[in-house]
C-alpha cells in the first residue's frame, strides 16, 4: 500500500512538472495529474461494482455505481487517488509561494 501511494504520488508530480515547466502553471499541472488518477480509480471502482453487483454486465452499472461506498472499503483504494492530489497540491502551493516571494513589490 505505501509503495503504491509513493509511486502514484511520484508519477503525479512528474506529470505536474511537465505541465508546470512547459506552461509555468503548476496548478494546471496539479489538476491534470490529479484528474488522471481520480479517473483511473473511478474506472477501477466501476469494474469492481460490475463484478460485485452488476452480474458482470456493464449495462447494469448505474451512473452512481463507482461512488458506492461499499467499493471504497480498503485504505489503498482511497490512497491511490488521495496521495496524488495531496502531493500535487503541496508542490503547487510551495512553488506558488516561492514565486511570490521572489517577485519585486
Amino acid at each position: 500500500m505505501i509503495l503504491d501511494l509513493v509511486e502514484h504520488a511520484v508519477a503525479a508530480v512528474a506529470i505536474q512538472a511537465v505541465i508546470g515547466l512547459a506552461t509555468r502553471n503548476w496548478w494546471a499541472g496539479a489538476a491534470l495529474a490529479s484528474g488522471y488518477f481520480i479517473g483511473r480509480e473511478v474506472a477501477q471502482a466501476e469494474y469492481r461494482w460490475i463484478e460485485a453487483f452488476g452480474e458482470g454486465l456493464r449495462a447494469n452499472l448505474p451512473w452512481w455505481g463507482a461512488f458506492d461506498a461499499r467499493l471504497w472499503g480498503q485504505a489503498e483504494q482511497v490512497a491511490d487517488w488521495l496521495g496524488p492530489i495531496l502531493a500535487t497540491l503541496l508542490v503547487a502551493a510551495v512553488i506558488s509561494r516561492s514565486g511570490r516571494r521572489r517577485s519585486p513589490q
